[in-house]
């Protein structure tokens, strides 16, 4: 018989004006996509990251598959990325024909290893896509110097970086394409949602007609056209206002609640400090030139077997803690539509070894305390 979890991995938060917006959404009578709530997102989001624009979108996979058309990528083009990561950061160009070129990640970050893509370009790779895993930053510096010396987009998927900076700058915002989103298991959340990050100003009306069913409708309700029709390729991409009225309360809240999931992630940091002298764990790496947003907090243990053991234990205590991605490289169509760039140890070694605790606002250090409660016991043994 299955024990009942009585600490789960996640619970959404609300804090406490979502439901009016919605309501006034409602009275206003909009609730199809691009009214006031949108717009005050857009403006919340280029505020806060410094984008040229920012465009509200059903879902961060939406916003991936929207950079795949912005940038017209064709069958046979390749897009260099990391193996460790959801599958919809490769879905977006495989739908386009490009071929996902997996490149290994870093022992430290689990993020893609920038020494690693310079060998991974050839003569048809027409962009690199990085993943800021956990909310931690890549190493966007080197990166930006390969692709601006390979003449080469950079998209930033930063699912899990709102709210997280690399040398002061926001996630999503350094790159010529990001991507946001806005999940319940994220921090800031709508339910489903995302965002589309356009960093290069000459991509922006491409970037709005795509968005519009390849219409140019943003023109024409920004009286710049006295009709519109039918421009180019594209889809529906937009969410509905009561999305967008939801996203609004989290996102004036966004500092206040990153605020407090980092006194979460630092109670698990402290506390399985011991066990990380001993050798028996690690717990996550911050490079100094970043800042994170406490997405997350995993341990590494020391092998596959271990983490099955122990994964066995949390959920004989009623504890959600669970593993992360399966190497899209080992995966059935990652093997149909994709190349590895040589091996991908760190990878493997990183998905196998990974375990993600609970880390929800309303975690209580009680609950916080049973979680490292059971690593101590099992780890101690």
């Amino acid at each position: 018989m299955n024990t009942p979890i009585r600490i789960p991995f996640n619970k959404p938060f609300m804090t406490g004006k979502e439901l009016f917006n919605i309501a006034h959404a409602h009275f206003a009578s909009r609730l199809s996509g691009d009214g006031p709530f949108t717009n005050l997102c857009h403006d919340w989001i280029e505020r806060h990251t410094g984008t040229q624009k920012a465009l509200l979108t059903h879902s961060c996979t939406a916003a991936l598959e929207m950079c795949a058309l912005l940038l017209n990528l064709q069958a046979g083009d390749e897009v260099i990325m990391p193996s460790f990561t959801f599958v919809s950061t490769a879905n977006a160009f495989v739908l386009r024909g490009a071929v996902p070129v997996f490149v290994d990640i870093r022992s430290d970050t689990g993020n893609i290893d920038e020494q690693l893509i310079e060998s991974a370009i050839t003569p048809h790779t027409k962009a690199i896509v990085v993943v800021h895993y956990a909310g931690v930053a890549c190493e966007m510096d080197r990166i930006m110097a390969i692709a601006n010396r390979h003449h080469l987009p950079v998209i930033e998927d930063a699912a899990q970086g709102v709210m997280s900076f690399y040398k002061g700058k926001p996630l999503g915002a350094i790159g010529q394409l990001g991507t946001f989103s806005f999940h319940e298991t994220k921090n800031v959340i709508s339910g489903e949602g995302g965002a589309l990050l356009v960093n290069d100003i000459s991509k922006i009306q491409s970037a709005e007609i795509i968005r519009e069913k390849g219409t140019d409708r943003s023109r024409f309700l920004k009286g710049e056209v006295d009709k519109y029709t039918w421009q180019s390729i594209g889809s529906s991409f937009l969410p509905g206002e009561l999305i967008a009225a939801f996203l609004h309360a989290q996102l004036e809240q966004a500092q206040s609640i990153t605020d407090h999931r980092l006194q979460l992630w630092n109670i698990y940091h402290d506390a399985l400090e011991p066990f990380e002298r001993k050798g028996a764990l690690r717990r996550p790496v911050i490079p100094a030139e970043c800042q994170h947003n406490a997405h997350m907090f995993y341990i590494l243990v020391e092998s596959e077997s271990i983490r099955s053991e122990l994964l066995q234990r949390f959920r004989s205590s009623g504890i959600g803690a669970i593993f992360h991605y399966i190497p899209l490289h080992d995966s059935p169509a990652g093997l149909r539509y994709g190349r590895s760039c040589g091996p991908l140890v760190q990878t493997t070694q990183f998905a196998n070894r990974l375990i993600r605790l609970p880390l929800w606002i309303g975690l209580s250090e009680s609950e916080q305390s049973e979680v490292v409660g059971v690593v101590a016991d099992y780890l101690g043994r």
